[in-house]
């Protein structure tokens, strides 16, 4: 257990290490020593906090954080109940605490806290405005990753981004930075809070904020293996990166999530009409109305393909999981669906009775019933009542 904050002496707060976890309760212990070890030649056993920012953790992750607590004034938790992401937990850390610093990092210990010293230092001294640990500048090290996959995809994601946004980083997608509280605070309304890459969010929101983009400097960093529990990304990283561009760039003439919905539906509507073919091809001469029987087995089935891949992509930060919560999230789903389904169905089976093509009625229906699904799904399947 770290050592007891209550014997040293009163110390002015100058750093807060954001932590967002998920099932990270055997790792926060031994992290906190760490801090603790790494802070101390610096500005002493106070002056410094960790805020532990836990998406409810079904390990037991914030009950682990406030045993520390107890012990220990300088960690402080927030429990998070229906809010998931590293995105919008860092942000609100940022908005939860008194330092004049912040710093974020991971809570596997993939990242070294010795780092932590050198960056308040450069902070403080004026040298930089934030500060990012790389994985890729000179002196820094990824042996130990052992995921040759993702350092791949980080590599060409570093690059896309450096050449989108103007950062000249070797890492601008590293997930342990830290800059001012003020700074960051004055850059919150600008984030999306979607997905994993804050900081890719922070670097290009400064210039519209701040009024130019911010002095960076890296620290090299020896990228260590995860010390226990499985990593929280997958594939949809790749996703969440290409949210963060167009939040960016885009973000404030649509919403991005409708936007990533609307992808999700574009998709949708190619299955929609693939079964729509197969079925017409099947049915058109069988019996009168086979047009809208077929209409409904290909809403059906385009529905539950959206379910899919939103609830993997677009609502990756709310993901349903378990067979029992995928369940009733694609009943709920088709259910609060319905009604645009109905009007889907309806207004398509009226411009084909019309004599309009029946790919160009069904499309006609796909858009009418599309707005009614974002809103009602976004509250009623991902969201809360």
């Amino acid at each position: 257990m770290p050592a007891n904050s209550e014997s040293a002496g009163p110390a002015s707060l100058e750093l807060a290490i954001i932590l967002p976890t998920l099932n990270e309760s055997g790792n926060l212990a031994p992290l906190v020593e760490r801090i603790a070890a790494a802070m101390e030649p610096m500005i002493g056993n106070e002056g410094w906090e960790v805020l532990i920012v836990d998406d409810d953790s079904k390990d037991g992750t914030a009950d682990e954080a406030r045993a520390l607590a107890q012990t220990d004034r300088r960690v402080r938790v927030i429990q998070r109940i229906g809010r998931r992401g590293l995105a919008s937990a860092a942000i609100e850390g940022f908005c939860a605490t008194a330092a004049p610093y912040v710093a974020v990092m991971d809570a596997d210990h993939q990242h070294d806290p010795a780092l932590l010293a050198g960056m308040l230092a450069a902070l403080k001294s004026g040298e930089a405005e934030i500060c990012v640990a790389s994985r890729f500048a000179e002196g820094a090290s990824t042996k130990d990753w052992a995921e040759p996959e993702r350092e791949k995809l980080s590599n060409f994601a570093n690059a896309v981004a450096r050449k989108l946004t103007g950062a000249a980083l070797t890492d601008p997608m590293s997930g342990y930075f830290m800059l001012s509280a003020k700074a960051a605070r004055a850059l919150v309304p600008r984030l999306s809070g979607i997905g994993f890459k804050i900081l890719l969010d922070l670097l290009a929101a400064a210039p519209k904020t701040l009024g130019a983009p911010m002095k960076v400097r890296e620290f090299p960093l020896n990228f260590a293996a995860r010390r226990e529990g499985s990593s929280k990304l997958d594939r949809a990283v790749v996703f969440d990166f290409v949210a963060g561009l167009y939040d960016n760039f885009l973000g404030q003439l649509i919403p991005t999530r409708f936007a990533l919905f609307g992808t999700v539906g574009a998709l949708g509507v190619i299955v929609h009409m693939a079964v729509l073919s197969v079925l017409m091809l099947g049915l058109e001469r069988s019996f009168t109305g086979s047009f809208s029987l077929a209409q409904g087995i290909a809403v059906l089935s385009a529905m539950s393909f959206n379910f899919w891949l939103n609830n993997w992509l677009t609502y990756r930060d709310k993901r349903l999981k378990g067979w029992g919560a995928v369940l009733r999230g694609w009943a709920g789903f088709c259910l609060t669906c319905s009604v645009g389904g109905f009007a889907n169905v309806a207004a398509a089976s009226f411009l084909q009775g019309q004599g309009v093509y029946w790919a160009l009625a069904a499309l006609a229906g796909i858009i009418i019933g599309s707005v009614w699904n974002y809103a009602l799904s976004s509250r009623f399947v991902w969201g809360r009542f």
